[in-house]
């Protein structure tokens, strides 16, 4: 029996290195032994599951310690930010099943870290440069190279500080100058070679409104933030390892500078930085996410091919799947790009364990059954979900005249074809078992209506009925039914790493990424499910009301089948 130590041991083998680093800062007594988390995103677009990466983190790691996780919004560029991100975020939290401990916003702070910029210029540490962007960028040098100083490096304070001002005026033309902290231009860093703290934006902002004309760049005011909430550790993706020195630099200037005051705070945040999540066959760049929106080429932000949390949403993807796939990838220094087999094959699982079943038929052909009366129906039992009893049971109308999947139905078979052909028998899914004994065509050969004839001792549950057929078929009654339209998904590119090709992106899209079939039938109790309810369709896969479907126009997406078969597709081709 293993002793306490060795259960220890184990117990940290299994922790991320995130957890195991907040661990041994909670085991020294940092902090006052006590963990506060932010997860800071910029209302600029949608959340996509990358970020949801980043919300299990920051949440979970709050959440496992006893500490808060609060969510603070890094709006500190108006040109590109909106309420209706916020909401968004907000909801997309929730819906993961997190819960913030406050919500904070940069532009809270936005006169302290006014007031800070005027302390640095004034003790020497801060210049206006009213350099090209064009240009500063060429003076910062390359990685092997030093950069060269700006002529207006070591222009007056006085003046630094009127022009400082007037970047905070409605006269102040964007680009025409800038606050630039006085660093290193020689630092191997090239985040150190004197970067900018502040530039104009003449966009009203959608919290301040028009107060404000200059605003803080990231790393001048994320930094800053953590400090000014009390956050211990700032968990970020790999990225931002090159700016972590930055990060500390200015934190500490805020010491100094906060110490001439009464708030005064004895920490640093520490910042650990984690693996980006990446699938195969998608893209997370939100640039290139707004452009698909923007250019229509998806049908907005939650499309259900789109890689958003609101798009999975929409689809059918349940908040649990998304986090367990997350957890099995887990958080490492490397990034790598993950298969989204394994991401479907998570939701599978999920799915299988509170979807309800029901019938539907997706591409119909017409079955007789010609030795069933025409005037009589009966009520089927039909389990709601074999893998839990307490989810109850249905009932599904059974009748002479019947949807099948034309798929189902083979006149000339091959021996291991165990479904629907003349002269085998099979079952109808909670119903009977029946004999092909035909089928109708039209004058093109197409098939038009098959017939069957029904054995009366099969239905099931009827003792003595449980004689074995190798096929069972779903079914739906044709009068007791309602039409729908079906979604089905593929992925949204054709190749598996878009992002890593020069070309255009959009030459990559898949132009078969949606399937639409408008003449699907489904059982009524399926009509009656809204879109948040998990379904499967028996036989065929996963699937959930769409948001638009309506009691006059159905409409269902397909989440994702019962078995990964895209991926033998994709061997063939």
């Amino acid at each position: 029996m293993a002793n306490s130590e060795e259960i220890k041991s184990e117990e940290k083998k299994s922790l991320s290195f995130v957890e195991q680093l907040v661990e041994k800062d909670l085991e020294e007594g940092k902090n006052a032994k006590r963990i506060q988390t932010r997860f800071p995103p910029e209302p600029n677009g949608y959340l996509h599951i990358g970020h949801a990466k980043a919300i299990c983190m920051d949440f979970g790691v709050a959440e496992k310690y006893n500490g808060v996780c609060n969510l603070r919004f890094d709006d500190t560029n108006p040109s590109k930010e909106d309420t209706e991100y916020v909401d968004s975020i907000l909801n997309d939290i929730q819906w993961l099943g997190f819960k913030w401990g406050n919500i904070y916003y940069a532009s809270d702070y936005f006169q302290k870290l006014w007031d800070f910029a005027v302390w640095m210029i004034e003790n020497g540490k801060a210049y206006i440069d009213e350099q090209t962007s064009e240009q500063i960028a060429e003076q910062k040098g390359t990685p092997t190279q030093a950069g060269v100083e700006s002529p207006y490096r070591n222009r007056p304070v006085e003046e630094s500080l009127e022009l400082f001002n007037k970047m905070n005026t409605p006269e102040a033309v964007e680009g025409s100058m800038v606050l630039r902290a006085k660093l290193d231009m020689a630092n191997p860093n090239m985040h150190f070679r004197d970067p900018i703290m502040y530039r104009i934006i003449q966009t009203p902002h959608h919290r301040t409104g028009t107060k404000w004309h200059a605003y803080p760049m990231y790393d001048f005011a994320h930094g800053q933030s953590d400090y000014f909430e009390g956050v211990t550790h700032s968990i970020c993706t790999l990225e931002f390892v090159p700016h972590r020195p930055l990060y500390d630099k200015f934190i500490d200037e805020l010491k100094v500078y906060e110490g001439e005051g009464d708030n005064i705070h004895d920490f640093r945040p520490r910042q650990i930085e984690f693996n980006r999540l990446n699938l195969t066959y998608t893209v997370m760049s939100k640039r290139k996410l707004h452009a698909l929106v923007d250019e229509h080429l998806v049908d907005g932000w939650d499309d259900p091919r789109m890689p958003t949390l609101c798009g999975m949403r929409r689809r059918g993807y349940s908040p649990e799947s998304v986090r367990k796939f997350i957890d099995s990838i887990g958080y490492t220094k490397f990034d790598a790009l993950n298969d989204m087999a394994l991401l479907e094959a998570a939701v599978r699982e999920d799915l299988n364990a509170k979807a309800t079943r029901v019938s539907a038929v997706l591409n119909p052909v017409k079955l007789v059954i010609t030795n069933y009366p025409e005037d009589m129906t009966e009520e089927m039992e039909a389990i709601n979900n074999p893998e839990n009893e307490a989810d109850g049971k249905h009932y599904i109308t059974f009748s002479r005249n019947l949807w099948i999947e034309r798929e189902d139905f083979m006149e000339d078979a091959p021996k291991k074809f165990f479904r629907m052909t003349p002269g085998k028998e099979v079952r109808l899914k909670n119903a009977y078992i029946v004999k092909c004994t035909g089928c109708t065509k039209d004058e093109e050969g197409n098939i038009i209506e098959i017939q069957a004839e029904y054995d009366p001792t099969s239905k099931s549950g009827m003792e003595g009925a449980n004689r074995k057929v190798k096929g069972t078929l779903h079914w739906v009654s044709v009068d007791h039914c309602k039409k729908a339209e079906v979604r089905e998904y593929d992925r949204l590119f054709k190749i598996e790493n878009p992002s890593a090709e020069e070309c255009d992106f959009r030459d990559l899209i898949n132009e078969d990424s949606l399937k639409i079939r408008t003449n699907c039938y489904v059982e009524d109790f399926a009509a009656e499910k809204k879109a948040g309810e998990y379904l499967q369709f028996q036989r065929i896969g996963y699937f959930m009301a769409d948001k638009n479907s309506t009691a006059d126009h159905l409409v269902f997406n397909k989440t994702v089948g019962l078995k990964d078969t895209w991926a033998k597709m994709a061997d063939k081709k």
